[in-house]
């Protein structure tokens, strides 16, 4: 097709985050990580991080993705670069999940841990937020249309033995 920009895929690994515009789809791929997904649907860019901890003593070490509140300080910059505000952004929340079949773990949940911060930094910086699929177990593939703003969702729950979309097709 004619004058339609290539798309551009990325990947996001734990720790990483993106940001942009145009005709680009990130995906990635969560269990006890979280993802925050920004979106503007005026200026149709956004982005994605996918945080594995939620936080860290940082000493002055550079900022890292890994770290919720760090993936937090990341957007913000992004958002001072494009000069625009929290509350002109959809955000959506996905991850935290349990990935351990439902058997007794550690007293550490890392999952909840990340979905508190991400609830905890995403009220401080006055995000508003649109829509959460978190904890329960399993893992959870997500992407996101920057271009158009749309979420795809597969979640899958490792305490059941099929393995399809909510939607009900196979994957």
């Amino acid at each position: 097709m004619a004058g339609v920009a290539p798309l551009r895929e990325v990947y996001l690994k734990p720790g990483d985050f993106c940001f942009g515009e145009g005709r680009l789809r990130i995906t990635t791929l969560l269990g006890s990580c979280v993802s925050i997904l920004l979106w503007h649907p005026q200026l149709l860019h956004g982005g994605m991080c996918h945080f594995m901890l939620p936080s860290r003593v940082r000493g002055g070490l550079a900022l890292d993705g890994k770290y919720g509140d760090e993936a937090m300080a990341l957007f913000m910059l992004e958002l001072k670069k494009c000069r625009t505000t929290p509350g002109q952004y959809r955000v959506r929340v996905y991850g935290g999940g349990n990935m351990f079949n439902g058997q007794a773990t550690s007293k550490i949940d890392v999952g909840r841990q990340n979905i508190a911060m991400a609830y905890q930094l995403l009220d401080e910086q006055g995000f508003k937020l649109e829509f959460v699929h978190l904890g329960s177990y399993g893992h959870r593939k997500v992407a996101f249309d920057v271009w158009s703003g749309e979420v795809t969702l597969v979640h899958v729950d490792n305490r059941k033995p099929s393995c399809h979309r909510p939607s009900g097709r196979w994957i």
